[in-house]
């Protein structure tokens, strides 16, 4: 316990059964969603987990690939980091956000785009 908090902290599958796990007030999932076929499934499941707010953060495209090939990483591959099947513009992440989460305030160090959101409750 550092700063007199005591805070959970806990690494799961994003897919695991939602059910089987405590609701908690913030939600994180850095660098992950670019890595998944259904990313729409990820931020439901995400929503489901969260009884306030998700915080979320991608690589920002075509920056990402460009940073990459600047480098000479990942030439033959167009700049494309192995094992990313997303990717995502700044808006075109927030437009996906957006289908199931309320956007409250969006972030962008370079080269990420990083969104805090709040869950919507019927």
């Amino acid at each position: 316990m550092r700063a007199g908090l005591d805070i959970p902290f806990a690494v799961k599958d994003i897919f695991d059964d939602p059910t089987s796990l405590e609701p908690a007030n913030l939600v994180v999932c850095c660098e992950v969603l670019e890595h998944l076929d259904d990313p729409d499934a990820a931020v439901r499941i995400l929503s489901q987990l969260s009884q306030q707010y998700v915080l979320v953060s991608v690589p920002r495209e075509p920056l990402w690939r460009a940073l990459n090939l600047a480098r000479g990483r990942y030439i033959r591959d167009m700049g494309n980091t192995p094992g990313h099947v997303q990717h995502w513009s700044a808006p075109a992440f927030l437009a996906m956000l957006d289908r199931h989460l309320d956007v409250v305030e969006t972030r962008f160090p370079l080269p990420w785009t990083m969104v805090l959101c709040r869950v919507r409750r019927a």
